[in-house]
């Protein structure tokens, strides 16, 4: 992945007409968070371990949605490169649910049909999903698997560049080769 400049430095200038007053009590409710509370103080960004590789950042994404650019968030990357560790959850001093809004944030990506920001990672997040559905959880020989699949245009040695690594992951346990599964009502959660 490599380093993108962040947008803030752009010389356009913001657009009043681009806003969307109600996308910011939109995501509010459904996230269940004030997002008026937010200080920008970018306790969130600092601790995110993939803020240098965003394009806005955690703190920059609040700060859209609360303008209520729409569009502009939901085709950035960084809604999509966010790893849900929920460390910018932990270290925000008003408690605001950052991850659960990144989350919001991607649903209604793929629900508008817009532009996804980061492809790759989006293809990743696709195959992770259909595991979870499958299985009630991930299983990561499977997702590794699909997701080699789907990006064969990299060429064939991508699919076994990994395999090495895998074959001592396996040996020390670490993959399992037939997924574990959860009961079936938890399975039932896990799709609603």
């Amino acid at each position: 992945m490599e380093r993108e400049p962040k947008k803030f430095s752009s010389p356009e200038p913001i657009k009043a007409s681009d806003s969307d007053p109600k996308f910011p009590l939109e995501v509010a409710k459904i996230a269940g968070t004030d997002l008026n509370a937010c200080l920008t103080c970018m306790s969130c960004s600092g601790g995110c371990p993939m803020y240098q590789y965003m394009d806005y950042g955690p703190h920059g994404a609040m700060r859209l949605i609360v303008l209520g650019l729409k569009k502009e968030v939901l085709t950035s990357n960084t809604i999509w490169r966010c790893l849900g560790c929920h460390t910018c959850a932990a270290v925000c001093p008003m408690a605001i649910n950052i991850a659960g809004v990144m989350d919001y944030l991607r649903q209604e990506c793929l629900a508008e049909k817009l532009p996804v920001g980061d492809k790759p990672l989006f293809e990743f997040h696709r195959c992770m999903m259909n595991t979870i559905r499958r299985h009630g959880r991930t299983h990561k020989v499977e997702l590794m698997v699909e997701h080699k699949i789907r990006n064969l245009g990299s060429g064939v040695g991508a699919l076994f560049q990994d395999s090495i690594v895998g074959q001592k992951m396996i040996l020390m346990g670490k993959l399992h080769l037939m997924p574990s599964r959860i009961i079936s009502s938890g399975r039932a959660q896990v799709t609603k």
